[in-house]
């Protein structure tokens, strides 16, 4: 169990970070855009107010993201997010017995938290308890 378990969390991460690495690229691909509208096509003026308003629906995505998931905006927050999505797809498209595969944990190392914890996952998708 033990290594299906690491194989689950490893495709995780890795799915997250190709996430990330292509959001890295969209910023990458719209600074540079707004740069050549800022500096040949258009100008500041015009720009401005564009650059305003897509900062401003950035942090409202962010207030989205805290008000969803109860963490905080940031890079870390995201991942850990994102991770535990993943994960818990993963668990359930393989067949993963997670709540027998903590009891067992528990059972051999009692010493050593438990990685995915089924009941908080239950509760952070649940928003009637946020309120």
């Amino acid at each position: 169990m033990e290594k299906k378990k690491l194989a689950i969390d490893n495709k995780a991460n890795a799915l997250v970070r190709r996430e990330l690495w292509g959001g890295l690229g969209f910023l990458i691909v719209q600074t540079v855009g707004f740069m050549r509208l800022t500096f040949w096509e258009l100008t500041w003026d015009v720009m401005e107010p564009i650059c305003f308003y897509l900062t401003s629906m950035y942090f409202m995505a962010g207030y989205t993201f805290f008000l969803r998931t109860a963490r905080e905006p940031s890079f870390e927050g995201f991942y850990e997010a994102r991770f535990s999505s993943k994960q818990k797809r993963l668990i359930k498209l393989y067949n993963f017995d997670i709540e027998r595969y903590n009891k067992l944990k528990d059972v051999c190392s009692p010493t050593i938290p438990p990685m995915f914890d089924s009941s908080f996952a239950l509760t952070v998708g649940n928003s009637s308890q946020h309120h």
